[in-house]
């Protein structure tokens, strides 16, 4: 068979470049296809090297095909046109590999009956995928085959590639926030994705919950290892197995690095997906200016996780804190929450570092009167927070703001994470409490000083407590929320200044006969004397239950 040139103006333009495209088929599916097979192929050289992707289909018998070839085809050929001599013959195949031949399959029967030992040798040697058709067959149908499923895929993939374009250049119009981008992503490839920022520290992540413990266990340390495997690995594609990596960056600026976990391949590729959210990802940063919204939203998200329940087991939030730079293991832990001035979160964690500690901060605990911000922090295990350290954190995390109308609850000090989520609600709880009046400097309210709301907090959910609470105030609940009245509130200013009434009706913004009347009418509907000792104790306990639900 002679090499047939192709005129100019009929010429099918082939893609360029090393195949590295999953979309493309492989040697192995070519070989499957019916075809194919209605030759009888036999497989010579086989195993992995079959996995090679295929980019075209040539056809040629020229001992010099070599150098008409671009590199990832798929020869098929009868040998017509070999050299004879086997050491010709051998160099001829090395040609065909250095030229970067994805296959060869070679029709037997029109020039040779058997396959020529020192082919197999030499495909075997270079790891070519070689295989022997033992029946004639029509090449072109081989090659309209294989070119109308490139072609196919690739339409597919350009397709894929648009559509993932304009959902994430959405996202980026619409602002949406790094952790909604990420969680898109994993939807997307159908594999975890973490966004992390320079320092390797975990900033969002969509994983599963089962997988936190390990994945994010000493997550500096394996992060690191997978950015020196991408560096090594330089332009070559990554294996199906590989992390991917994509930096987040914008006219010369980078914020960090965007993972993808092994998963199944995407018809607009992998790495094209992920590139996408990290566009979205650099356009927000780029919107946000000089405002670090990633960690804002980021440390957020992970402690309204932790007050909601959102995790599976402490092992596994407790990595997943770790990886986003807040020490747990070897760590003192306190719940902290700021109340009755505007705070920025970020402060939190920037005054934490001044106590050589780290910190987390979330919205506005259920139950709390905004402004309000619920923080974890973390210190050294040799640190003090006493009442002057606490003062000068609440500083900290307050500059310029009014330090009277502060009020800053704290629980008690916790070894691990599921103690630190202990005093997390110890200090929602001593938060939810009435604040005084400002004017006597920043209000430090401890748990450790309050015995009944750590008792409170610790069995917050138990249904007898609820079934108590339920019981002693239900007729107060039902007058308040059908005609908008303020008897719990009332009863609370009460129970907070016993014995002094003139306190309490102050404390409740009321004057002295408004405040006797609503005593009245609250005795009327309990049915109950509130001088009694043992009903206010009662009570107390009562209302305590109640606020510890964030009502």
């Amino acid at each position: 068979m002679d090499d047939r040139r192709e005129d100019a103006s009929f010429r099918t333009d082939r893609p360029t470049g090393a195949p590295a495209d999953a979309s493309l088929p492989t040697v192995r599916e070519v070989l499957a296809l019916p075809q194919v097979v209605e030759g009888l192929p036999e497989v010579i050289v086989g195993g992995e090297v079959l996995d090679a992707r295929v980019r075209w289909v040539h056809v040629s018998d020229s001992a010099g095909v070599a150098r008409l070839l671009n590199g990832g085809e798929l020869l098929l050929s009868t040998g017509s046109g070999w050299p004879a001599d086997p050491a010709v013959l051998r160099t001829f195949i090395g040609d065909l590999v250095a030229a970067g031949l994805a296959g060869l399959v070679l029709e037997l029967g029109t020039h040779y009956r058997y396959l020529p030992a020192v082919v197999a040798d030499a495909a075997q040697e270079h790891g070519l995928p070689l295989a022997a058709l033992h029946r004639e067959v029509k090449f072109v149908t081989i090659t309209e085959a294989v070119h109308g499923r490139i072609i196919s895929d690739q339409t597919a993939a350009l397709r894929a590639r648009d559509e993932v374009r304009e959902r994430f250049t959405a996202l980026a119009l619409r602002g949406a926030p790094a952790d909604f981008i990420v969680h898109q992503l994993a939807q997307t490839l159908g594999a975890s994705v973490i966004l992390e920022n320079l320092g390797h520290e975990m900033v969002a992540a969509e994983v599963p919950l089962a997988n936190e413990a390990e994945l994010f266990a000493e997550w500096e340390l394996r992060s690191r290892t997978v950015h020196r495997d991408a560096r090594a690995r330089g332009d070559r594609a990554p294996d199906p197995d590989e992390w991917l990596v994509i930096p987040v960056e914008a006219r010369g600026v980078r914020w960090g690095h965007l993972i993808a976990l092994p998963g199944p391949p995407h018809a607009a590729g992998r790495t094209a997906v992920l590139e996408q959210g990290a566009i979205a990802l650099a356009l927000g940063r780029l919107a946000d200016g000089d405002v670090d919204e990633w960690s804002r939203v980021g440390r957020r998200r992970l402690i309204d996780g932790l007050l909601a329940g959102r995790f599976a087991g402490i092992p596994g939030a407790a990595a997943r804190l770790e990886a986003a730079g807040v020490p747990i293991a070897g760590a003192r832990l306190y719940g902290v929450v700021f109340a009755g001035v505007p705070l920025a979160g970020e402060a939190a964690d920037a005054a934490a570092r001044g106590l050589r500690g780290r910190a987390l901060a979330g919205s506005v605990p259920a139950g709390v009167n905004p402004p309000a911000v619920a923080v974890l922090l973390s210190l050294p295990l040799e640190a003090t927070f006493d009442d002057a350290t606490a003062a000068e954190f609440a500083r900290a995390v307050a500059p310029g703001a009014d330090l009277d109308r502060l009020v800053m609850s704290v629980g008690r000090a916790a070894d691990g994470l599921e103690e630190g989520l202990v005093s997390l609600q110890e200090a929602i709880a001593l938060a939810r409490g009435r604040r005084r009046r400002a004017g006597r400097g920043v209000q430090l309210r401890r748990a450790a000083d309050r015995p009944l709301v750590q008792l409170i907090s610790s069995l917050r959910d138990d249904h007898r407590l609820l079934e108590h609470g339920e019981r002693m105030l239900s007729p107060l609940i039902v007058h308040d929320l059908e005609r908008g009245g303020d008897l719990l509130d009332v009863l609370e200013a009460m129970l907070a200044h016993p014995g002094n009434r003139t306190a309490a009706a102050s404390a409740s913004h009321l004057s002295r006969s408004v405040f006797y009347q609503r005593i009245a009418l609250i005795e009327q509907l309990l049915g109950a004397d509130l001088d009694d000792g043992e009903t206010q104790t009662a009570l107390h306990l009562a209302l305590l239950v109640r606020r510890s639900a964030g009502r």
